[in-house]
């Protein structure tokens, strides 16, 4: 752990739901400043309940949860969301530039004046993505890799300390997979806390410093099973990957785990 900062995240025995019922039970951690973490679990283990808990947007029905050394609600402006895909609306009329700049309008106010400096952090950060050549076209004309892109773009410019990334890599082609991966590391070190749920090990292994995995709402760190939350080589480990996905099969070598499911979303 990164002693010299406060931890991004502090969860203690904290619980998440909705409507006064967990879907996501007793967590304690701290998740270091500048780490990526891979959030990993199978279909319904409560990845997504998780992140939105951590922005104030799901039941904090136990424990207690700081981001930033603030509550979640009160963090808000200094975190970067790119939430999963089937929740966005592509039929708005807007262009990928107007969709970044919704980026900024916690800093404006959504009927404020983003002035200057804010249009050329939007240039920016559209060309940080690869995308300057597409900035002015709708984005719903826009390929599913290159939305996925401009909403990372649209959470970036705002220049967020933490970034919350959920399933960003679902149905990506290689190309954009890549460039995402290039992203994703690139934020990391920048000194951006990210946390990416995914179902996908390589994924972790290939950009991220920790892992946290969770079963069924739970860290799986009973007794007899090892740590759930650690650096990459100390808790991507056989036996933890096996107790978060009961019922898939496993592989592992000296390079990578993989493994194989029926369902594999959150």
């Amino acid at each position: 752990m990164n002693t010299a900062s406060p931890a991004a995240v502090s969860l203690d025995r904290a619980a998440f739901g909705y409507a006064g019922r967990a879907r996501v039970h007793d967590l304690t951690l701290e998740v270091p400043t500048g780490a990526a973490v891979a959030l990993i679990g199978p279909n319904g283990s409560g990845k997504s309940t998780l992140l939105r808990g951590l922005l104030g947007l799901s039941d904090l029905t136990g424990g207690s949860v700081h981001v930033l050394g603030r509550l979640p609600a009160a963090a808000r402006r200094d975190i970067g969301v790119l939430p999963q895909s089937d929740a966005r609306d592509t039929s708005l009329p807007l262009t990928l530039r107007q969709v970044v700049a919704m980026g900024l309008y916690r800093q404006a106010g959504a009927f404020g004046r983003i002035g200057r400096a804010g249009r050329e952090a939007i240039e920016a950060s559209i060309a940080n993505v690869g995308l300057a050549d597409h900035a002015g076209r709708l984005f719903g004309e826009l390929s599913g890799g290159q939305q996925q892109r401009g909403i990372l773009a649209r959470a970036l410019v705002s220049q967020p300390r933490v970034l919350l990334l959920d399933e960003p890599f679902n149905g990506l082609d290689r190309e954009n997979r890549d460039v995402l991966l290039e992203l994703v590391r690139a934020q990391r070190n920048e000194g951006r806390t990210v946390i990416v749920s995914t179902h996908d090990l390589e994924i972790a292994r290939e950009a991220c410093t920790h892992v946290l995995l969770l079963a069924s709402g739970h860290v799986p760190g009973e007794p007899g099973h090892p740590a759930a939350f650690g650096p990459l080589d100390e808790a991507l480990t056989l036996d933890a990957v096996k107790h978060a996905f009961h019922e898939v099969t496993v592989e592992i070598d000296e390079h990578t785990v993989t493994t194989t499911s029926e369902v594999d979303t959150p």
